[in-house]
């Protein structure tokens, strides 16, 4: 049994964000073809993502608290690292990802629980994971060199030790005369395919 982080990054409802129509789509299909899997919903927003204080950067030099792992923000490091797979469903908001997004990897990127240092540099601990980053653009940015999403959210899985990632754009969405039903349809579509393969 494998469990899946199912990671939102939206602050826009289900319904009317276009990204999570197709991410809860992935998720239903995921479901149906691993039905003996954990899904854990995590969204951010409301889990109140803040970014980092001094008392956080505290709580980052003694990992082994037992006391620290359930009460901090360490918690969300841990429950990082032990997951198998991650959905992580954020939109494109001026050339990147949501804010929040970010401060939820600075929370999660932990020397000694999903990283840590050798001789040669730094490694990461998340061996055979895969990911799947799903994100709507109002414009076709896949090949751009200004978009900075979704290379993003590859270089930070990377470092942690995440190679086989995939990414699901759905691009085109604001351009006048856009067929926003259909590209969310074919959106979609593709996600039900890769949700089996997942």
């Amino acid at each position: 049994m494998s469990k899946v982080l199912y990671i939102k990054a939206n602050i826009k409802l289900e319904g009317v964000s276009r990204t999570f129509q197709v991410s809860d789509h992935f998720i239903e299909e995921y479901k149906k073809q691993h039905p003996e899997d954990e899904v854990v919903v995590l969204d951010l927003y409301k889990e109140n993502i803040d970014f980092l204080r001094p008392e956080d950067l505290e709580a980052m030099a003694d990992i082994n608290d037992e006391t620290k792992k359930n009460t901090t923000f360490l918690k969300y490091a841990f429950q990082f690292a032990e997951a198998d797979k991650y959905v992580i469903a954020a939109p494109m908001w001026n050339l990147g990802s949501p804010a929040i997004l970010k401060a939820y990897f600075d929370y999660i990127t932990i020397t000694g629980i999903t990283f840590h240092y050798t001789a040669e540099g730094p490694k990461g601990l998340l061996q055979n994971k895969k990911a799947v980053h799903i994100v709507a653009r109002g414009g076709e940015y896949g090949n751009a060199p200004y978009e900075m999403g979704d290379r993003y959210v590859k270089t930070i899985l990377g470092f942690l030790g995440v190679s086989d990632i995939q990414t699901i754009a759905i691009e085109n969405l604001d351009i006048i005369g856009a067929d926003v039903e259909a590209k969310v349809k074919e959106g979609k579509e593709k996600a039900g395919l890769v949700a089996k393969e997942f």
